[in-house]
């Protein structure tokens, strides 16, 4: 059952696993301890150096992290995977490990507030230059690459206005240059997009949302190559940060990716549906979602992701205040930061999870004050629209 020539679906139950290897246990056991005992003086002298295989303490591995991983990094066409306890701490944890003082990180115009504040408050504090650019322009991305530059970062779709960047093409710029490419593709999981299969160095994943898909965990996770992930874990994780997952947490999450699929099938369909229902709307100014024609990006997001994804970002004629008006009325919808739960959500990213911008900040990186974000669930899509419908009458 752990054969790699299998299909998604297939991979997304069984890769890494098999039930004879664990008396029989239909679902891989949770070994929810913190330390591991050593047969021998001598084997625990050689887990530490590194010459012997095994567990010593799970901050630093964990029999049930290492199947989530090994699953992760097959469903991403990866070869090796970190877990780590918040998709932040993926996404920190991995920087501290590549970059150092006189390096300069590229980043796209829009990012999740708490990516946008680590990178400007936190990694700029130590020396490293952060130059945002437009990445849906390639011609400003060569301009900005020099010699000191070590690492591209982009969300595609982006949170919370839903640009997308070119991940191939990018990539191939950054790899003229010796340049990693980074791409966060929370928005998509695995079933949508696969950035490495595009050219990518290192993918990331909030957990928290579509891999998890119940709202009950707080999770993140980079694929990348086995070296990479190796330096990562050491540098990062082990030595730096502690931002590590419990394995409780990870059994959820391989739980979650058993119907990753079915659950994505059904949210994109939702979500195609409510955008096509809010494009008719005459209270609704803009609508940007990447299954529809009018989106700028249409094509490019046809090319490079499997299904449109299950958010929806949309402008009310009105501004902050109509728009708060309407996430008051909502019923259906609860008005709550994250994404990909079962549940739809509803958010004002300018005073929610963007609200680390500063106003001057949002406006220059697209962020408009009046931007509302829907995370489309798997209620009944009928039940959705005329929740929509009566909020925005």
């Amino acid at each position: 059952m752990t054969q790699s020539n299998k299909h998604f679906n297939t991979q997304a139950i069984h890769y890494g696993y098999s039930p004879l290897d664990s008396q029989g246990a239909l679902v891989p056991p949770v070994f929810q301890t913190s330390t591991f005992v050593f047969p021998t003086a001598q084997y625990g002298a050689d887990c530490f150096a590194g010459k012997q295989k095994g567990y010593f303490y799970s901050r630093i591995s964990n029999p049930t992290l290492e199947l989530l991983e090994k699953r992760l990094a097959q469903l991403e066409n990866g070869e090796g995977a970190v877990v780590f306890s918040s998709g932040i701490g993926a996404i920190t944890s991995s920087c501290w490990s590549l970059l150092q003082p006189g390096d300069e990180l590229i980043a796209d115009m829009t990012l999740y507030g708490c990516t946008f504040t680590f990178f400007n408050h936190g990694l700029a504090k130590f020396g490293v230059k952060i130059k945002h650019v437009d990445l849906t322009n390639l011609e400003k991305l060569k301009e900005a690459i020099t010699e000191k530059t070590k690492l591209i970062f982009f969300e595609t779709p982006a949170n919370p206005n839903m640009r997308v960047s070119d991940i191939a093409k990018i990539s191939e710029i950054a790899h003229q240059h010796n340049i990693l490419v980074m791409v966060d593709s929370t928005y998509c999981s695995p079933y949508l997009q696969q950035p490495l299969k595009l050219g990518a160095d290192i993918v990331v994943h909030s957990m928290t949302k579509y891999l998890s898909g119940h709202g009950d965990v707080t999770a993140g996770a980079i694929i990348t190559t086995h070296a990479l992930a190796d330096k990562i874990r050491v540098e990062g994780l082990k030595d730096m940060t502690g931002a590590c997952l419990s394995p409780h947490d990870a059994s959820l999450i391989l739980r979650g990716i058993k119907t990753l699929s079915i659950r994505m099938e059904q949210i994109c369909k939702n979500a195609q549906r409510i955008a096509e229902y809010l494009t008719d709307n005459p209270k609704v100014e803009t609508i940007h979602y990447p299954g529809l024609v009018s989106f700028p990006q249409y094509e490019l997001a046809k090319r490079q992701m499997r299904l449109s994804g299950g958010m929806i970002a949309i402008e009310l004629k009105g501004g902050i205040k109509v728009g708060r008006e309407f996430l008051n009325r909502l019923n259906l919808f609860s008005r709550a930061v994250s994404l990909g739960d079962c549940e739809s959500l509803a958010q004002h990213p300018a005073t929610m999870t963007h609200a680390t911008y500063s106003a001057e900040e949002r406006q220059r990186h697209g962020i408009s004050d009046g931007l509302i974000r829907l995370s489309i669930g798997l209620e009944d899509v009928d039940d959705l629209i005329a929740d929509l419908k009566q909020a925005l009458a």
